[in-house]
């Protein structure tokens, strides 16, 4: 085939095939999928309204917490109704540009997302281990910073990946084996070396993501050493509280990372259709965990949430 460009005679759209192997997976996800993202919405739009209008959450802690729920929300809403018009409709055509406009946005905001629960973990960390710098050092200051370095980081960083995709030579060929517009999926269509994209995408999302869960996992060991050496009545209780909720969507994040890397260096022994759908669930099962945890182990949320459905009625 003759090398052809984006353009009046090159590919102008991509066709998302998913499931190639196992297609009725379709079918009996479609729902549980719908409910997650119905889920995630609803419950990360009354958390972020309790934070905006109880006066008693506008502190530091709760910020970040709007923060995640924000990039929880676009994450969603970027994968997760293209998915299901492939599995409702069929409608399987994503424009050139789009898809890497898709995959831009799911890159960087999966990095905000784990640079996020990194700025959690020193949160947590000051409150724990230095409670009383803690007011000196956390401070809505702290978090307008935090969150210019958060997006600025991350978009810089992972802007390369999309751009060096878009440039390569197209082939011909536009149907993707995914149900989304990932990196590799996408350039393996292309008749280009793709060995700098692949490495690029490797080194980018291993010094960003692996930095971030290096810091997290060392913040939480000193929290851990620090709640040890606490002889108060009821404190270590009290600060693995504090701090729980944050470790358990943390943990959570983290391993489906792990098992989404692991089925990708094993598959040849894993249906190439795991990986897509783990990919797929992690755009929408944490953003439906986040506010559901938080919510309930954090006693201000629910308190915060009760008031104004008492308002409300």
């Amino acid at each position: 085939m003759t090398p052809l460009r984006n353009g009046s005679t090159g590919v102008s759209e991509f066709l998302l095939n998913c499931f190639v192997r196992s297609p009725s997976w379709q079918h009996w996800l479609s729902l549980p999928l719908s409910l997650l993202f119905v889920l995630a919405m609803g419950a990360n739009a009354i958390l972020l309204i309790t934070i905006r209008l109880e006066v008693s959450l506008h502190q530091p802690m709760y910020y970040l917490l709007s923060l995640l729920s924000l990039l929880d929300m676009v994450l969603c809403l970027t994968v997760i109704p293209k998915v299901l018009a492939i599995f409702w409709f069929d409608l399987k055509s994503i424009g050139f540009y789009a898809c890497f406009l898709q995959m831009y946005i799911m890159n960087c905001f999966l990095a905000m997302e784990s640079c996020t629960f990194m700025v959690m973990a020193y949160d947590r960390y000051v409150a724990i281990c230095h409670p009383l710098r803690y007011p000196s050092i956390i401070t809505d200051q702290f978090v307008a910073k935090a969150a210019i370095f958060i997006l600025a980081r991350n978009a810089l960083i992972t802007v390369s990946v999309p751009i060096l995709s878009a440039r390569l030579q197209y082939c011909g060929r536009n149907v993707i084996e995914n149900c989304i517009c990932a990196n590799m999926s996408v350039s393996r269509l292309s008749c280009d070396d793709v060995t700098i994209n692949r490495l690029l995408q490797f080194a980018g999302g291993w010094t960003l993501l692996g930095s971030d869960l290096i810091l997290i996992f060392l913040s939480y060991s000193l929290i851990l050493r620090a709640v040890l050496r606490l002889k108060a009545e009821g404190a270590m209780a009290k600060a693995l509280s504090t701090c729980g909720s944050h470790f358990i969507l943390i943990l959570f994040f983290s391993t489906i990372l792990l098992v989404f890397v692991l089925t990708h260096v094993a598959k040849k022994k894993v249906s190439p259709d795991v990986p897509i759908l783990l990919n797929v669930l992690h755009h929408v099962i944490p953003a439906a965990l986040n506010p559901i945890v938080y919510g309930v182990r954090t006693q201000e949320i629910k308190q915060g949430i009760q008031r104004l459905l008492n308002k409300g009625w």
